[in-house]
């Protein structure tokens, strides 16, 4: 079993991920999902809760039954026949604050997840790259333009 990390050290790369595109991109990640699902657990046990508690609290967001069973049977890798749905993975990250545990399942496949008002800072970074295109058209602008009038004839 991996060893458990704080949750307050997150594992968030600033490199964009690369879209699965060749042949067997994905294969075995049903396997690496069943990883993580029992890192996830393992590191919410670590900070006190509990399967049966994270599977209560899921319970209450899906509006369904988990089961500590089942959680056990979505962490095991050689369990093929028993993998969590995306709905109940998203469940899970939600009750255990794991953002970046989906962060790297989803790097796979070319996304990145970006949590709460971190989506400000992107969009600071955004609107900066925009500001700094503009003024570079601006500063190409001003460098051709004549001065008014300077090109009329009288």
């Amino acid at each position: 079993m991996p060893k458990a990390r704080a949750t307050n050290q997150l594992a968030f790369a600033f490199e964009a991920p690369r879209p699965a595109t060749h042949a067997a991109a994905l294969a075995g990640m049903d396997a690496e999902v069943a990883r993580t699902v029992g890192e996830v657990l393992a590191t919410a046990q670590a900070n006190g809760k509990p399967r049966e508690i994270a599977a209560a609290e899921m319970s209450v967001l899906l509006n369904e039954p988990i089961t500590f069973d089942m959680l056990n049977a979505w962490s095991a890798p050689g369990k093929g026949k028993h993998n969590i749905s995306f709905t109940r993975m998203c469940a899970l990250v939600a009750v255990t604050n794991r953002f970046d545990l989906l962060d790297r399942e989803l790097r796979r496949i070319g996304a990145a997840v970006i949590v709460g008002k971190e989506l400000m800072t992107v969009r600071a970074g955004h609107l900066r790259a925009v500001i700094r295109k503009n003024q570079e058209e601006l500063r190409e602008l001003e460098r051709l333009a004549p001065q008014i009038g300077e090109e009329r004839e009288i």
